[in-house]
């Protein structure tokens, strides 16, 4: 049988059951946008991670109190490690040659108020150089002074959506707000950004690092940022800075330091493995898919066993009728698949344009591999089917009898 008149035979086939043939191509359809449109939220969220990361520099160095190695987790943070980090720390890592800004933080959250109305934000504590490791911008008024590292002015840095909660459309430069127990006058608003690795840069206050340290009566930091030179070896940095905290914390190596490039690896091994799973998990509708063509196709036989007896009484072998069904399942599977990729890409792109924040797409290999499982679960599930037919004897068929 030439290769056009099984497809004939099987286009008439379709036409002649409309219903089955609409299950079975919304079944694999589904099956392929479904791991299309998962596979693209993870690959979007490595995305979203790789440019938040971009938007902080490309030579980012973090010190953390605690040593990771020794308490066998995560860095001990807010009192918890050995020894506090300290501002006179972050001071003496600045006079290490290729590291160009220090930004100490310390972070802790606290009402602001302005007359009736009161918010609970986060206040980052730290100097001007926040701003410059940060990449952030003031959109009016000024950032923090260079002697917010030295004293404890009454001086803040409101987010975009924190000054409007607290000021509606009024100029906020100039006016005073109450954060905790403290009065504090606005000295600039943060442009709008949004969210930068969790942190809401909108909805929180700078103050300096030294009025942080009495708000929340915490000598330790949180972290110290470095920023290093743009041809800084990133070894030689983190060996001098380990010197420089063990002279100073009486021979102790009780810090963790993390680059933004290994940062940025690990969350990308975590998504990558994360979309995996889940491309794994929606595969799973595929299957489904596959036994649902299995079970049609062999009433499918059952019903064609006078059609399958006529066909191998005129001359037609066991191979052509197992080929016969076998290009049956495999042509729906191929227009299911087709259907899919179509419906998971329109909706990729509605999803993108409605939410522009978060850069949705399939990653490259999410396309090959739904329609390559979809192609195998048809195959595979469909032999079953084809093997039996092709064993039907055509007198015993043409009377309606299995055997």
């Amino acid at each position: 049988m030439r290769l056009l008149d099984q497809l004939h035979f099987n286009g008439q086939l379709f036409l002649r059951h409309r219903v089955r043939t609409v299950l079975l191509l919304l079944a694999v359809g589904l099956g392929v946008a479904s791991v299309i449109m998962l596979t693209s939220l993870g690959e979007g969220a490595r995305r979203y991670v790789d440019r938040e990361f971009s938007a902080l520099g490309n030579q980012l160095l973090i010190v953390l109190p605690g040593r990771k190695e020794t308490t066998g987790g995560a860095p001990p943070i807010y009192g918890a490690a050995p020894r506090d980090l300290t501002l006179e720390d972050a001071q003496a890592l600045e006079r290490l040659p290729a590291i160009r800004a220090v930004a100490p933080v310390i972070a802790g959250t606290a009402p602001v108020t302005r007359g009736s109305r009161s918010r609970e934000v986060i206040v980052l504590g730290s100097t001007a150089a926040i701003f410059q490791v940060r990449k952030m911008d003031v959109a009016q008024g000024k950032i923090l002074p260079e002697r917010a590292d030295s004293e404890a002015l009454a001086v803040c840095v409101l987010g975009s959506k924190l000054k409007q909660e607290l000021f509606g459309n009024r100029r906020a430069i100039g006016e005073w707000v109450r954060a905790g127990d403290r009065r504090m006058r606005v000295i600039g608003v943060l442009e709008e950004r949004g969210e930068s690795l969790g942190l809401d840069l909108r909805d929180m206050i700078i103050v300096p690092v030294r009025t942080a340290e009495q708000m929340f009566n915490s000598p330790g930091l949180f972290r110290v940022l470095l920023e290093l030179d743009a041809n800084a070896d990133f070894d030689r940095v983190e060996e001098r800075v380990r010197g420089v905290i063990r002279e100073r914390h009486e021979g102790e190596d009780d810090v963790t330091l993390i680059s933004q490039d290994s940062m940025l690896a690990a969350f990308n091994n975590i998504l990558t493995t994360l979309t995996l799973a889940i491309a794994a998990i929606a595969a799973i509708s595929l299957l489904v898919a596959g036994i649902l063509i299995m079970n049609i196709s062999l009433i499918s036989v059952s019903q064609r066993r006078r059609e399958i007896g006529l066909l191998k009484a005129l001359g037609g072998s066991s191979r052509q009728v197992r080929q016969l069904f076998l290009g049956e399942s495999l042509l729906l599977v191929s227009l299911g698949s087709v259907a899919g990729v179509a419906v998971a890409w329109v909706a990729v792109l509605v999803v993108a344009r409605l939410w522009p924040a978060f850069p949705l797409a399939p990653p490259w290999w999410s396309v090959p591999a739904a329609v390559g499982t979809a192609l195998l679960s048809g195959l595979v599930f469909s032999l079953i089917p084809a093997r039996r037919a092709a064993a039907l004897d055509p007198v015993l068929a043409m009377r309606g009898q299995d055997l």
